[in-house]
């Protein structure tokens, strides 16, 4: 009798903890899906939520709720979980790391292009890199993919590919020119370099490609990557200089140079090779990758004054600028980081948005620009263009309450970071096709 009467007791109490533990867990997780919904909603107000490029979608059939995606996530925020299922936060944030991808244990996301309403640009890409025009090849941010450590993997895959089944014709000079000279196309020719492959690597400005116009003292967050002919890079924060620097390092030991400030003008189709012409040369080849990005040449305001000498369209060394009126024109990181990086200079700083609010910032970019405008560091026009430009104020104008209105500022040098054209006529020209993409799956599991 004894006897059962402790077992009763021992079970009551292995019940009870059971009971308990469920009892936590679910008031844990009620009270998680609470704060992801206030996240939600506070993304939705600041016009976070919605994607706008690359992004993680949730199959809830198949989500198990582990949270691997959420903890994976080295953006934060970008995915959490409410009812135990994965829910996107601030999907316009996202940068496409992938890691949300990799660490899901039942393949339950995919990487999205797009959405049903808003479509994106994107050249046609197989699964081995190569344009419906066969023998050209595209890699890293153009074909939707921006991460330093995805275009670095994806240029020499790419190489990978063209060297499998590559035909070398009699007029060809070269095996494979790389367009681009980014974090895609380095890896590119390093892993042309290590194929023993004829290759030449063209740069419409200096190596580093977009990279080299970022602020000289700007944090490049990158996951481990693995460089051909150098290993693993194990950091997991760089700065643009000393990214540039290992670049630079990587290839003068293995003899590679990056033909630099030569532009592309054409890509000819022949039957059994291309001609390629720049504004220095032509050249014939068996094989083309480009490697250029997604901005294509800046974009213009086409306002009278553009053509000034203080009218620029990259900031290269804002440690330089001091004491000045700078009027920085756009509402992306890339306005948002330069606007920040002169404020060491006691510069006088405006920025012009045609935008109402922030919606595409990083979130520490975000947090850094809210307590510059909240100290009254740097005045932000919302809702503004600039309407003229000229050698000591700007022209802006700009809705208040509904009405439309024009001011004039003093200004010593403007900065206009508002993006880039695409490419689209560029690679229309050379035979490739581009689509809008409206959710499409760039990266997904196999079924």
């Amino acid at each position: 009798m004894e006897v059962l009467i402790e077992n009763i007791i021992t079970y009551s109490v292995v019940v009870l903890l059971i009971v308990l533990l469920i009892y936590f867990q679910l008031r844990k997780g009620k009270k998680q899906s609470k704060t992801v919904k206030e996240k939600i909603e506070r993304a939705k107000q600041l016009g976070f939520h919605e994607p706008v490029s690359l992004h993680p979608v949730v199959n809830l059939d198949v989500c198990i709720g582990s949270a691997a995606c959420v903890a994976a996530c080295p953006e934060k925020d970008i995915l959490g979980l409410i009812d135990g299922k994965a829910a996107t936060i601030n999907a316009s944030r996202c940068v496409g790391h992938g890691a949300c991808f990799h660490s899901c244990p039942l393949g339950a996301i995919s990487l999205v292009i797009g959405t049903e309403k808003r479509g994106v640009d994107l050249p046609h890409v197989s699964h081995e890199f190569e344009t419906n025009v066969k023998g050209i090849f595209i890699a890293g941010e153009l074909g939707g993919m921006g991460l330093i450590k995805n275009a670095v993997t994806q240029g020499r895959q790419a190489v990978d590919n063209i060297a499998k089944n590559l035909s070398r014709a009699p007029k060809s000079e070269y095996d494979i020119v790389i367009i681009g000279a980014g974090p895609a196309g380095i890896s590119a020719s390093l892993a042309a370099k290590e194929k023993e492959l004829r290759t030449i690597t063209l740069e419409q400005d200096s190596l580093g490609g977009t990279v080299y116009s970022f602020p000289r003292k700007k944090i490049i967050m990158t996951a481990p990557m693995h460089l051909p002919l150098h290993g693993k890079v194990k950091y997991t924060e760089m700065t643009k200089i000393e990214l540039l620097t290992l670049w630079n390092e990587v290839l003068m030991k293995n003899k590679i140079s990056i033909q630099e400030n030569e532009r592309v003008l054409s890509i000819e189709k022949h039957e059994y090779y291309f001609v390629v012409k720049t504004n220095k040369k032509t050249i014939t080849t068996n094989a083309v990758l480009l490697a250029i990005g997604r901005r294509g040449t800046p974009r213009k305001l086409g306002v009278e004054g553009e053509g000034l000498e203080k009218v620029s369209y990259r900031l290269i060394e804002p440690e330089l600028i001091s004491n000045q009126n700078v009027l920085v024109v756009g509402g992306g990181d890339s306005a948002i980081e330069a606007a920040l990086a002169l404020l060491e200079g006691n510069n006088n700083i405006t920025i012009s948005y045609r935008g109402d609010s922030f919606s595409r910032l990083k979130p520490k970019n975000f947090e850094n620009i809210k307590n510059a405008t909240d100290e009254r560091k740097i005045d932000i026009i919302f809702k503004s263009n600039v309407t003229a430009i000229s050698e000591k104020a700007v022209k802006i104008m700009f809705e208040k309450d509904g009405i439309t209105l024009e001011k004039e500022i003093k200004n010593d040098l403007v900065f206009i970071l508002a993006g880039g054209e695409l490419p689209n006529d560029f690679l229309t020209n050379a035979g490739i096709r581009i689509t809008k993409k409206y959710g499409e799956a760039v990266l997904k599991h196999q079924d």
